[in-house]
């Protein structure tokens, strides 16, 4: 049992050592840019529902904002309070053509974007808070289901 806790918290650090820091390198274009322009993509790392534990992504997933549209292919995990009208599989998935977009900067190097989905029949907003190495925190609210937060980091679309 003790031996497989210490292979367990190895593992760990060992992803976490692996994981790019910098997702955006300084050849490409800078964070604000890429913010302005509605022109990338939030890889997700790790998923934190509201009751449970962090959980690794071992396969893709990301939010995809180019310009005027936003394609949203998540998983999810937590509570339903009410059965959604296209459950997808049971994860976070949709197309946004219709959608408010606020990019808002704060004085700790990081900037806060608010998007709030217009057309989405389950999902009321997405948070997605971006520091300047391009890590990025994406918080989604829905109307029927419990709160979720996903790590990752920001990619050039």
């Amino acid at each position: 049992m003790k031996r497989a806790m210490i292979s367990t918290v190895l593992l760990s650090i060992l992803m976490l050592a692996i994981t790019p820091t910098d997702a955006i390198s300084q050849e490409e274009r800078s964070v604000p840019d890429l913010l302005k322009e509605k022109n990338f993509i939030f890889v997700a790392q790790t998923v934190s529902p509201m009751a449970g534990r962090t959980r690794h992504l071992t396969s893709r997933y990301d939010v995809r904002v180019s310009g005027d549209t936003i394609l949203a292919d998540l998983p999810y995990f937590g509570r339903a309070y009410a059965p959604t009208h296209n459950m997808a599989g049971g994860g976070i998935k949709f197309v946004s053509t219709d959608f408010d977009y606020t990019v808002v900067k704060s004085k700790k190097k990081k900037w806060e974007i608010e998007i709030r989905p217009n057309d989405a029949d389950d999902v009321r907003e997405l948070y997605l808070t971006v520091f300047e190495n391009g890590r990025a925190d994406l918080r989604v609210n829905s109307n029927s289901r419990q709160a979720i937060t996903f790590s990752g980091y920001l990619e050039k679309k």
